[in-house]
């Protein structure tokens, strides 16, 4: 991902060099982008309202997004096990190395 003049973080790609991105430094408003640029443009809104930025995104359990975001449970789910779930292992492994 590259850093944007403004500081915020280009998620067009939710891949990137064939790993995900980190999101341990981003931004309420990359967690925004990050959920539009993945295809969930109107439930991308709840992370703003919730305040959400890659360190609480981090620490997100399976219960936080299906329950606390006020989200559809459909979304919800794939939200979390092809979205949430992955960066968080992502991160954990590349902070073990």
């Amino acid at each position: 991902m590259e850093d944007k003049a403004n500081g915020s973080v280009d998620t067009k790609s939710p891949v990137e060099n064939g790993q995900l991105p980190d999101p341990s430094n981003w931004g309420v408003a990359d967690v925004v982008n990050y959920f539009k640029a993945t295809g969930f443009e109107e439930q991308a809104t709840a992370f703003q309202d919730q305040e959400i930025d890659g360190k609480s995104l981090l620490l997100m359990t399976r219960n936080d997004v299906l329950t606390g975001l006020s989200i559809k449970l459909g979304p919800a789910l794939k939200i979390y096990e092809y979205h949430v779930k992955p960066l968080q292992t992502q991160h954990l492994k590349s902070n073990a190395s």
